[in-house]
């Protein structure tokens, strides 16, 4: 823990206080003062919490109560089970809990124990205080939210690019993956759409009518996908791409290579959807509303244009979907989520 954080950490005081008693023994008010000492010599604001039981069993009742009285503790409504008290607080207010308690039953609702829990140990009076665990990723919510965009999308007769294994990034390793699949489906006619390859293979005759006059004579759109922590260094490396795969394919005009974030590229590496220019849509037939629990709304609302740029990619869409995220109390545990897709822009 590092010092000087202006950050609450909530003591949960029957933990703390019964640590180390044995058999015959109280709950020690000692302990509660030791551990508020040491938060504070390193910088940190105890909030200490009781369960209603305490005061009862306290060793120094007298003491106890009046620091109650005078609200330098806090005791948990009556009717209210402490543990959840306490993780409801420490989730409020973004708040560490310094406790041995692991919560077990409380992992469904509150997924981020582990990260704000403080272990520590108590020796001779003096407590240690130790370091809570790195945080866990959820598993993947943004993921699972495009996944399910992705099939929703399928439903309505819109094939989308299935991930392949990626391949470590490079600019010079994204031109010959694209020069090797464009090969690939030039010689061996193969013709399913938006999956590295092509929907079909005429030469290009209609019109783009989504980018600039000088670019709609390319024959092909390279999308690459790749992790948002790459995006700027793959962008930097578009122009060479398309001049190489240009080249040497011997095109009469370089592809356009169109870099987008992906949600399900991992860091380092990249992912193709080559699709013919003509088969390209200018934009989303349908816009995404996305309607979320409370604890993951404002991550995924802060990540919603990732969401947007991986589903256009995978699609073969110029211009993203429209992404709405708003938060619902009906939707009540983490990793609940409804999708509606909404007529978009080609009304």
């Amino acid at each position: 823990m590092a010092k000087g954080d202006d950050l609450k950490v909530i003591i949960d005081a029957s933990n703390v206080a019964h640590y180390g008693k044995g058999a015959e023994g109280k709950p020690s008010l000692k302990n509660i003062i030791s551990a508020v000492e040491s938060l504070k010599k390193l910088g940190y604001e105890p909030v200490i919490i009781a369960d209603a039981s305490l005061r009862h069993e306290i060793d120094d009742k007298e003491s106890f109560n009046q620091a109650l009285q005078e609200g330098e503790y806090q005791q948990v409504p009556s009717g209210t089970t402490a543990d959840h008290y306490i993780l409801k607080l420490a989730e409020e207010e973004n708040a560490k809990i310094l406790s041995n308690d692991v919560f077990r039953e409380y992992f469904d609702e509150f997924q981020d124990i582990n990260s704000r829990r403080i272990p520590y140990t108590l020796k001779d009076g003096i407590i240690d205080i130790g370091t809570s665990s790195q945080p866990k990723k959820v598993k993947n919510i943004l993921q699972k939210i495009t996944s399910h965009v992705l099939s929703e999308f399928e439903k309505k007769n819109m094939d989308s690019y299935r991930q392949k294994k990626g391949r470590k990034l490079s600019g010079i390793a994204i031109a010959k993956e694209a020069i090797d699949r464009i090969n690939k489906s030039q010689e061996e006619g193969i013709e399913p759409k938006l999956e590295g390859l092509f929907m079909k293979l005429p030469l290009f005759e209609k019109v783009m009518n989504m980018v600039e006059e000088a670019e709609k004579t390319s024959d092909f759109i390279i999308f690459v996908l790749v992790h948002p922590k790459d995006y700027r260094d793959a962008v930097k490396n578009a122009g060479n791409i398309a001049v190489t795969v240009g080249d040497r394919l011997k095109l009469d005009h370089a592809p356009l290579v169109a870099v987008r974030n992906d949600l399900f590229t991992k860091p380092g590496s990249f992912e193709l959807n080559i699709i013919y220019s003509d088969e390209i849509l200018e934009e989303s037939p349908f816009n995404v509303n996305i309607t979320i629990n409370d604890h993951d709304y404002a991550f995924v609302k802060k990540n919603s244009r990732n969401i947007a740029s991986t589903v256009a990619a995978r699609l073969g869409t110029w211009k993203f979907p429209i992404v709405s995220v708003k938060p619902s109390m009906l939707l009540e545990k983490p990793g609940h989520f409804d999708v509606l897709l909404e007529k978009g822009g080609n009304d």
